[in-house]
């Protein structure tokens, strides 16, 4: 069990009600405190050997039984499930998929599996990116053994923001004997890095900029020197997909590139020392805004964690191309569709600027969220336009730096859904469909706002 690796909260409250205990007089007899056991029971901590060895002993307990939950992927990843349109009418929330996976985790495993092939069967085939992501999200995108190992290597190179590029092909040239050689357009039309070997060179792109090269160089370092590390983590993946196993390694090097160009320890503590302050942390660690929205969503090593963030990034027609959703729970990240009331399909129209919006989400139709989100659109190759969006919990966004002078308040946020099949929002001039699962209703002697009207608004008096 690799650190921060197992949560198998459903599985030990289980193993407690079964017993008749409370979290007092089990926490006594693992010889721990009740906080921490409660923290372990929500799957804010992760199970320790310790912990396993105490389970062992006092309750005859296979440990085999930590890792049921793990079949589905926990509650993000049954909620996932339960997000699908064909469900959307149920109305089931976060809380139902907890429980559902708390009381009944063979069942849910039942559901997941029956659903899973279901899926691939519809596709033909099982979708590698979708397959990668779950796993991806599976370990809610923190992989300490690798951030342990570029921590090190940062160290061991003295990184610094002045010289990073610099140290990287210093790196390059003293342990791999390969040089570093910028090529015209031309040459390299379609790529953004080249490993020659028979010439020895590590090939870049004219066009990158300087933050681009940095992470070009430092994804082929980790690609080198973290190859037996990362094999390992794939090997370890339930994928049998060669080109799901394929990008999930990729995505493992782009993660170990970050951690070597943002180390842990150094980053966390910059972070909290201002604010997550977004431009102050790119200029100090001279990454772009993507490179570094891409690493907020890691930060939840034990005993250090950061805040949790969410990260997407789609094209103007508003496909997703990225979404990780980390630690912060963010359900409506699995919609096929963006709402276009989302701040992320809003920043096309004003490049170069960071957009701040407060919004409140009703995941498959139920319960109110509030997040806090930033976006930005950047344009990281040739003729490609993308929006790279970050945000988090409404209720820990007061830490940030951007969030001062934003009304955090459920009454100021913007109502958005996950997409018109699957939004339940009443009252939506910006509505293109109407919700599934939703009766429609028809008066002729008055025309709405909104373009359609279901059983759920009440007309007026």
């Amino acid at each position: 069990m690799a650190e921060g690796l197992l949560y198998a909260g459903p599985a030990l409250r289980r193993l407690r009600r079964r017993e008749g205990l409370t979290q007092g007089a089990m926490a006594v007899r693992l010889r721990i405190s009740p906080s921490y056991l409660n923290l372990i029971e929500r799957s804010q901590r992760p199970v320790t050997a310790r912990v396993v060895v105490e389970l062992m002993n006092a309750f005859a307990f296979d440990p085999r039984e930590l890792a049921q939950g793990e079949t589905v992927g926990g509650v993000d990843g049954l909620a996932r499930r339960l997000a699908d349109e064909r469900f959307a009418d149920l109305a089931i929330d976060r809380h139902e998929a907890d429980e559902f996976l708390s009381t009944s985790p063979q069942i849910a495993a039942a559901f997941a599996r029956l659903y899973d092939s279901g899926s691939a069967h519809d596709k033909g085939e099982d979708d590698p990116v979708a397959s990668a992501r779950r796993e991806i999200e599976r370990w809610r995108n923190h992989f300490a053994d690798l951030d342990h190992a570029a921590e090190t290597l940062a160290d061991e190179m003295r990184l610094s923001r002045d010289d990073t590029g610099a140290a990287l092909a210093e790196r390059l040239r003293e342990r791999h004997r390969l040089s570093v050689r910028i090529l015209p357009r031309e040459v390299m039309p379609e790529m953004r890095r080249r490993l020659d070997l028979h010439a020895r060179q590590v090939q870049l792109a004219e066009m990158l900029g300087p933050e681009a090269r940095a992470f070009e160089l430092a994804w082929q370092i980790a690609a080198l020197e973290q190859r037996e590390l990362i094999d390992q983590i794939v090997a370890g993946a339930r994928m049998g997909d060669a080109a799901a196993r394929a990008l999930f390694a990729r995505h493992l090097e782009g993660y170990a590139a970050a951690a070597l160009l943002m180390p842990y320890g150094r980053f966390l503590r910059a972070c909290e020392a201002t604010g997550y302050d977004i431009p102050v942390l790119q200029r100090r660690f001279g990454v772009s805004f993507e490179q570094l929205a891409h690493r907020l969503t890691t930060l939840q090593r034990v005993g250090q964690r950061g805040l949790p963030f969410f990260m997407a990034r789609l094209d103007s027609a508003g496909q997703f191309s990225k979404r990780f959703a980390g630690a912060s729970g963010a359900d409506f990240l699995e919609a096929d569709h963006p709402c276009p009331l989302w701040c992320a399909t809003r920043a096309f129209e004003r490049p170069g600027e960071m957009l701040v919006q407060s919004v409140a989400t009703r995941p498959n139709g139920s319960g109110t969220a509030q997040w806090l989100c930033l976006a930005r659109a950047v344009e990281p190759r040739d003729g490609a336009r993308f929006a790279v969006l970050i945000g988090l919990d409404a209720g820990l966004a007061g830490e940030m730096a951007q969030a001062r002078g934003v009304a955090l308040g459920r009454e100021a946020a913007t109502a958005i859904g996950p997409g018109c099949r699957l939004c339940h929002v009443d009252g939506c001039a910006q509505r293109s469909l109407p919700p599934i699962g939703a009766r429609l209703v028809f008066d002729r002697t008055r025309r709405p706002l909104a373009p359609y009207e279901t059983a759920t608004v009440s007309p007026p008096a």
